[in-house]
């Protein structure tokens, strides 16, 4: 048997197989954040994967990025959730929240209130917008007694998550949002415990994960991670040293998982991979390049020493994807113009693979 469908155990939960299905934001949630039955019934389809990691929630009013989104960030948007893990659930699976915090990627006229970064220095594009896209504003820089009750926010996300049928959570410290802003050497530009040194500027990660570990348990928990990845305009320098000092403390933390994208060359990879003693889950697609994740990518990643890989376009467009790296079938391409449409429309009307005599 390929090395991609057998078991995996992952903390306290035996996988099937280590196909993952990455996190990846589809704006389908209603104008207040709370998840629908359209999105339990897209994530039930997908069931089959050994995990699933949902698309970005946000953890409070001021960390949503875009319209549409869904949040974890009260009672009642966590509540919402109950239907998703509910029917992935019953149709076999295992589902990790992604908590996200936008950070400075993110706008007043979708959250009503102004963004916050570690410093006062803009994203570089634009964000969606419930009045189309518009510039990324100067974030407002938080103060030092603030960074404390944005990285404790990713744990009280994660106990409600917890508590509505999340077998975890994932916190999102990738693509420049606001972890990624915390560790980025020029998006943080602080001058206090948060800022300026390695140990200082990956500080607010470790205090969100020893947060959320401490609030659901580190079997938990996992984090999702770009290292030297240019998101948004974000720059980390000694991107080797900053990391493998991350993954010292993480590794004194024990979190259920890293979850890494290829952002960087194969070689810095495998440094990192050796940084790192604990499960790996890989996503080898790069950033921004058409190329998709394969069998064949995969299995050369279970190779390397990752343990799981994360595919995500594939998902979109086939969700029948273990089946399908399974007996070899052709993966369907996904249509870019439905990402972020919203409606039922290219999220779930892809079929699973229609057999001919």
């Amino acid at each position: 048997m390929s090395t991609l469908l057998r078991p995996y155990r992952l903390s306290g939960l035996t996988l099937p197989n280590r196909v993952v299905m990455a996190p990846m934001s589809r704006v389908r949630a209603t104008a207040d954040g709370r998840a629908t039955t359209s999105m339990a019934a897209y994530y039930a389809q997908r069931a089959s994967a050994g995990l699933i990691i949902t698309e970005g929630a946000h953890p409070n009013q001021v960390g949503q990025s875009n319209p549409g989104t869904p949040g974890l960030s009260t009672d009642e948007q966590a509540d919402s959730w109950r239907q998703v893990t509910d029917a992935v659930r019953a149709n076999g699976g295992r589902i990790f929240a992604q908590i996200m915090h936008g950070g400075r990627v993110s706008h007043p006229d979708t959250t009503g209130t102004h963004p916050v970064g570690p410093s006062a220095v803009a994203a570089v594009g634009e964000v969606f917008t419930p009045n189309g896209p518009r510039p990324t504003p100067v974030p407002r820089a938080l103060e030092t007694s603030e960074v404390p009750l944005h990285a404790r926010s990713y744990a009280e996300a994660a106990r409600r998550a917890v508590r509505v049928g999340f077998d975890g959570v994932e916190l999102h410290g990738a693509t420049g949002y606001l972890i990624s802003q915390f560790l980025s050497s020029n998006a943080n530009l602080r001058t206090d415990e948060y800022g300026g040194s390695i140990p200082n500027r990956i500080r607010f990660v470790v205090e969100a994960v020893a947060a959320t570990i401490d609030a659901v348990g580190a079997a938990r928990t996992g984090i999702r991670l770009s290292p030297g990845g240019a998101f948004w305009g974000v720059s980390e320098t000694d991107v080797l040293d900053l990391y493998t000092a991350l993954f010292r403390e993480l590794t004194r933390l024990g979190p259920a998982y890293v979850h890494l994208e290829a952002t960087v060359d194969d070689e810095l990879l495998l440094e990192l991979r050796r940084a790192w003693p604990g499960t790996l889950i890989m996503n080898p697609s790069v950033p921004g390049e058409s190329k998709q994740t394969d069998r064949e990518g995969a299995e050369r990643w279970l190779g390397q020493g990752a343990d799981l890989i994360s595919f995500g376009r594939a998902f979109l467009s086939n969700p029948d994807l273990v089946e399908r790296l399974r007996i070899g079938l052709p993966i369907a391409p996904a249509d870019e113009a439905t990402y972020y449409q919203g409606g039922d429309q290219g999220y779930l009307t892809y079929p699973a693979y229609q057999h001919t005599a």
